[in-house]
């Protein structure tokens, strides 16, 4: 699983008019599910978001990580983040996670991630969402499930 994760000092996702998740600091982290994509995966990804050490400390260092910061999480599923990019001028898709696959992987890591952190918010899988954003740095790290 592929994270892209963006220190926010707020964020939102919007599916229609409706805002479907929302978070005030915190990090919004973009989720790609991959073709081979386990629930061991999703398990590592939670405890690298959780622990990612993305906040500045009393010296100005980032040394402080999301569940010590205490702030949101928003949770968005984005397929294109699983793309294979490596040629041509065109996207290829085979290596991301069949469509059902990977709502079940992003379900679980919204769910293992809601039982884990207190504030947890979360885009709706398979919608056309509009994510809006203030990144804080700007800060932004890519983080795979290894």
């Amino acid at each position: 699983m592929i994270a892209l994760i963006q220190r926010v000092t707020r964020a939102e996702v919007r599916v229609g008019a409706d805002i479907a998740g929302a978070i005030g600091p915190g990090v919004l982290a973009l989720i790609g599910v991959a073709r081979d994509d386990t629930e061991a995966a999703a398990e590592r990804l939670l405890e690298r978001l959780l622990g990612y050490r993305i906040f500045a400390d009393a010296d100005g260092r980032m040394n402080i990580a999301l569940r010590e910061h205490g702030g949101g999480l928003l949770l968005v599923p984005q397929f294109t983040l699983a793309a294979d990019t490596h040629k041509g001028t065109r996207a290829g898709f085979s290596t991301a996670a069949e469509p059902a696959a990977a709502q079940r992987l992003f379900g679980y890591l919204l769910e293992r991630a809601r039982g884990a952190y207190p504030a947890v918010s979360a885009g709706v899988f398979g919608a056309h969402m509009q994510v809006s954003l203030v990144n804080d740095g700007p800060v932004t790290f890519w983080l795979e499930a290894c």
